[in-house]
């Protein structure tokens, strides 16, 4: 067992999804999906528009209830159940706050809220963030709006915080700011964090376990650090490709004329030995991880590649 793995073993669960799903209608937003969170970690939940990140964030939270399957947070399941609920800080894009809410009176909800709730920091970053206080919320620009979920977020200290894109309209200069106090607060007080952004490149150094939803349905669940180093693309003459990752998991293939790509995971072995083969191996950023793992254009072959 290697260093990362030893750490992660190490790490107590805050909560699970067992085979959930969530359908609205006719329409399946989350269909069978399990995987563990873990205390003390950063994770992004990645994916396309529409693939379920939401749904799956919003039921952690305690804000929806599974069609199917169970939720389980801090030892219990959390819809409806207030001690729960009260451990977990949901920081949407999209909150919505009574109108007549000035952002000071956000700041109040927060500390009569969440019991952790740290006023002196809360106050530092509406400053690092230039934020009005007796502005009522609903003047504000969209980058002011996710500016009050950043500060909520962060100073609830609650053990597990959930960042729905809170960061949408906020220039770059802003959006590291947001960075460099979520990974220096998250040093000082650790708990579970999880991220759903667009911005993955953006996010990639600080994301310590992967999560990517395509279609309801989860297609990665894995450490980044080792994906990192199991993520490769590689080309070159489609049989010599085919006898290459025949039986690998490929996340993504495309052919054209005789020739052929594939982004597989695999060992740092299985990229050496597709050198040996004369194939041309890449490695794959997080950003195009995720868009080919979610771009199928074989998903027959995807599969039997996955059996």
């Amino acid at each position: 067992m290697n260093a990362l793995e030893n750490r992660t073993s190490q790490k107590a669960q805050a909560g699970s999804l067992q085979g959930v799903s969530k359908r609205f209608g006719d329409f399946t937003a989350v269909d069978d999906v399990s995987f563990e969170v873990r205390a003390n970690t950063i994770y992004g939940l990645l994916g396309r528009n529409g693939a379920g990140k939401s749904t799956i964030m919003r039921m952690l939270a305690g804000h929806a209830q599974p069609t199917q399957g169970r939720v389980e947070m801090l030892g219990a399941e959390p819809f409806e159940n207030d001690e729960i609920t009260q451990q977990i800080c949901f920081a949407a894009e999209n909150q919505v706050y009574p109108d007549v809410f000035r952002v000071k009176d956000v700041l109040t909800a927060g500390r009569l809220l969440y019991p952790r709730w740290d006023e002196a920091y809360a106050q530092e970053l509406m400053e690092v963030f230039n934020l009005p206080k007796k502005r009522q919320v609903k003047k504000l620009s969209r980058g002011m709006r996710s500016a009050v979920g950043i500060v909520v977020g962060l100073a609830s200290r609650a053990p597990v915080t959930i960042f729905d894109e809170p960061y949408l309209g906020l220039d770059a200069t802003s959006r590291q700011l947001f960075y460099d106090h979520l990974l220096a607060d998250y040093a000082e007080n650790p708990r579970t964090i999880m991220l759903s952004t667009h911005l993955i490149d953006e996010v990639s150094e600080l994301i310590e376990h992967v999560l990517v939803i395509d279609r309801g349905r989860l297609v990665i669940n894995e450490e980044a650090e080792l994906l990192r180093g199991r993520a490769v693309s590689v080309s070159g003459p489609s049989d010599l490709v085919e006898k290459f990752s025949y039986a690998m998991t490929r996340l993504h293939e495309e052919q054209m004329l005789g020739q052929s790509r594939v982004t597989v995971l695999g060992d740092p072995e299985d990229a050496q030995h597709a050198r040996t083969l004369g194939l041309d191996v890449k490695p794959v950023s997080l950003q195009q991880l995720v868009v080919q793992s979610t771009t199928q254009v074989n998903p027959e072959k995807k599969a039997e590649g996955e059996r």
